[in-house]
């Protein structure tokens, strides 16, 4: 009989790292795959990313609306409550026998806790890691804890996982799923990135992404308003902006995006969603990866590019030698940039051994999932 293995996706950034799993699973023959989509792929305001889902020839089993248009930390609380309704139902009809979930996302939350009270077993990817500057980080561990199965992307976030009390012959160090696109994914040439974005290209250019820091009580515009300021000081580079993440303050940041890109049409390109083909593209031809989003660390240096980490969101997250931090503060980020762009430290980043791995990850997963015992309770372990 097949074993029944349900994928859960909030985000566009969730599905890119996915994907190749998705079409592992879908081709092997001991599983039925079941696709659950919500969150950001069901809001036009963050692009409709379900459609991109569907055009790859997934068959999507599950569609759970609770994105709420609010950009507050109540808001986002409510969203949690229309997704535990909706993924109580959804989980109940599909009845899979075990559910794969990436990451630390306040709707990876919701269907975690959902899955758990169900006695569906989880599968867990990317557990271990901190990121000081965002609710992620305690989301994170929460799903550990809610988790049979850890896929972890290295040594450290191994030991970490164990440190919480999970069982080592259930944690495995398989890499960061992301890096499978480097081995299996083809990167558009120059021209054709241009052409797809319907922006020409003629200038060494920044990709950008930035999203709202959800502790220590953080301005994310103001932080914004300093990134576009020190952006402002390289006038002879190009710039691709996408959108942020769904968090409290993300919409604030939104207008700025679109009012810059007005400002210089022929310099800035704006967009909600690159999908995961034209991002990898971009990283790929991008002088530097500017902001504070995950990939940034964990996929920019197996490119040899060099990115550039602005405040807190990402502390504590294992990093390239080709990976600057700085505050949120123009004149830093203006440093960083000045840097990171200089030939030594191109040279540098072009070099740089990733920690997270080889990028061949995915069929070390499926053949876990597919031939491991499942089971919902666990024991506590101590090391």
């Amino acid at each position: 009989m097949k074993r029944r293995i349900a994928v859960f996706t909030g985000t566009r950034a969730e599905y890119g790292l996915l994907y190749w799993l998705l079409k592992e699973l879908k081709a092997s023959p001991s599983v039925d795959l079941q696709l659950i989509v919500s969150g950001m792929h069901l809001s036009p305001e963050f692009g409709d990313t379900w459609k991109a889902i569907a055009q790859d020839g997934f068959d999507i089993d599950a569609k759970v609306e609770m994105l709420l248009s609010s950009d507050s930390a109540v808001g986002v609380v409510k969203s949690m409550g229309v997704g535990l309704l909706g993924f109580a139902d959804a989980l109940e009809r599909l009845k899979p026998d075990c559910l794969v979930i990436l990451g630390d996302r306040y709707e990876a939350l919701a269907i975690a806790q959902s899955a758990m009270i169900m006695r569906i077993p989880i599968a867990h990817l990317h557990g271990g890691e901190v990121t000081e500057g965002a609710y992620d980080d305690a989301i994170r561990h929460s799903i550990t804890k809610m988790s049979y199965l850890h896929f972890v992307a290295t040594d450290v976030y191994r030991k970490r996982v164990i440190q919480l009390g999970e069982s080592p012959d259930r944690v495995f160090n398989v890499g960061a799923i992301g890096l499978e696109h480097f081995n299996r994914s083809p990167v558009m040439s120059y021209e054709e990135l241009s052409n797809s974005l319907e922006f020409e290209l003629n200038a060494p250019f920044f990709l950008v992404t930035y999203h709202p820091v959800t502790l220590e009580g953080e301005d994310p515009a103001q932080s914004f308003t300093s990134l576009l300021a020190a952006l402002d000081q390289f006038p002879n580079h190009q710039v691709i902006i996408t959108y942020p993440n769904s968090d409290n303050g993300g919409r604030t940041i939104i207008p700025l995006i679109e009012a810059y890109a007005s400002r210089y049409p022929k310099r800035v390109k704006a967009i909600a969603s690159l999908g995961f083909r034209r991002y990898h593209s971009a990283l790929k031809h991008a002088l530097i990866v500017v902001g504070n989003s995950s990939s940034g660390i964990i996929e920019a240096p197996s490119m040899g590019v060099p990115s550039i980490d602005i405040g807190i969101r990402q502390r504590g997250r294992l990093a390239a030698e080709s990976v600057l931090h700085c505050p949120a503060h123009v004149l830093a980020i203006q440093e960083a940039i000045a840097k990171a762009s200089s030939p030594s430290f191109q040279e540098l980043s072009r070099n740089v051994v990733n920690p997270y791995g080889d990028g061949h990850t995915v069929k070390r997963i499926v053949e876990v999932l597919t031939t491991c015992a499942l089971q919902s309770t666990k024991p506590f372990f101590d090391a």
